[in-house]
């Protein structure tokens, strides 16, 4: 009789179980493609409700419902698959980027859970552990407790968590709120996604990734609200591009990106030079490629920087937010120009 064995956990040269093995995609670029997204959920949308300030209509980061003439609640959920080998750095940026969607709001997250699925006869429980430890911890930093949360037995392990937010009904950072003529905003470096890619295939460590990616998105918000924003988004899967073509249809406007004002993290530009470019990148670019326009001297390869799928990514702020860079401006009009 033949006899069921229980494959080996992808590991390294010294023995160390690589996380990211075990994924067929990275982080948020695992997410479902943006244009196959919108078909599967265009029926679902419209939906009122009483008090319903933010729905799906709109591709919002979190929902927001009025519960008081001065409270809005925002709930929000994201989980993805493992961004990096170290369990409890992957923690830490899947708890980062589940708390993004509440700051992208102009909210404070006040309450999560947990959302776990594991290959409990492949990886030991003891990773779990890591896990949830860097979750907790990120989540103690933005002030938010951790209570409970909900696990499955997966062949893939995933992580992440539903979060609860509060905000102020008439201070809130929404997608269709954008007005022409106002700079724009990018609040974290982008190329995380290169970098994850590269990570994945070689196990390269790029620190100033994971710095980026645990950071959260807190004093932004902060800063964009004290500045007089109204519109903002987190950028995470679908890339620059595809978050500002979503807020800019949104709000029927256009925008001007301008490349060479959008900041890098290291050692991007060599990763895409050096071919590490995910199925998702490569998705963003297809479907926001027939909204774009490319000025003389823009090539493939900036597009696809633009396009990168960002894991627990900066906002993207209509205004100027001081303390954080400029890469373009709102107008009047359709479609993205990339200067």
């Amino acid at each position: 009789m033949e006899q069921t064995r229980t494959p080996h956990p992808p590991s390294s040269a010294t023995g160390a179980v690589r996380l990211t093995g075990f994924a067929h995609g990275g982080g948020c670029a695992c997410k479902i493609p943006p244009g196959e997204l919108e078909d599967a959920v265009r029926g679902l949308t419209g939906q009122a409700g009483a008090g319903v300030l933010v729905g799906l209509d709109d591709g919002d980061d979190a929902a927001a419902v009025l519960v008081r003439d001065d409270l809005a609640v925002l709930s929000t959920a994201d989980f993805f698959t493992p961004v990096v080998d170290d369990a409890y750095d992957w923690g830490r940026i899947a708890a980062a980027n589940a708390l993004s969607d509440v700051y992208a709001m102009g909210g404070r997250p006040v309450m999560a859970i947990n959302l776990v699925g594991w290959p409990r006869e492949q990886l030991p429980m003891e990773l779990l552990t890591e896990v949830l430890r860097g979750g907790l911890a990120v989540a103690t930093e933005a002030g938010c407790p951790v209570i409970g949360g909900h696990s499955i037995d997966d062949p893939e392990p995933k992580y992440g968590m539903a979060v609860t937010g509060v905000a102020d009904p008439d201070r809130l950072l929404r997608n269709d709120a954008a007005v022409p003529g106002l700079p724009l905003t990018l609040t974290k470096p982008i190329g995380v996604g290169l970098l994850n890619n590269r990570h994945k295939a070689t196990g390269e460590v790029f620190a100033e990734a994971l710095a980026t990616m645990t950071r959260l998105n807190r004093d932004a918000a902060e800063a964009a609200l004290a500045a007089g924003a109204r519109a903002a988004t987190d950028v995470t899967g679908f890339g620059l591009l595809g978050h500002l073509h979503k807020m800019c249809r949104a709000s029927g406007v256009g925008a001007v990106l301008d490349r060479g004002a959008v900041p890098l993290v290291e050692g991007a530009e060599q990763a895409l030079r050096d071919g590490y470019v995910s199925g998702g990148t490569r998705r963003n670019l297809d479907w926001v490629r027939p909204h774009l326009r490319a000025a003389a001297g823009v090539v493939e390869d900036d597009l696809l920087l633009l396009a990168d799928a960002q894991t627990s990514g900066g906002l993207l702020v209509v205004g100027e937010v001081p303390g954080y860079p400029v890469v373009g401006h709102t107008m009047a009009g359709s479609g993205i120009e990339v200067r």
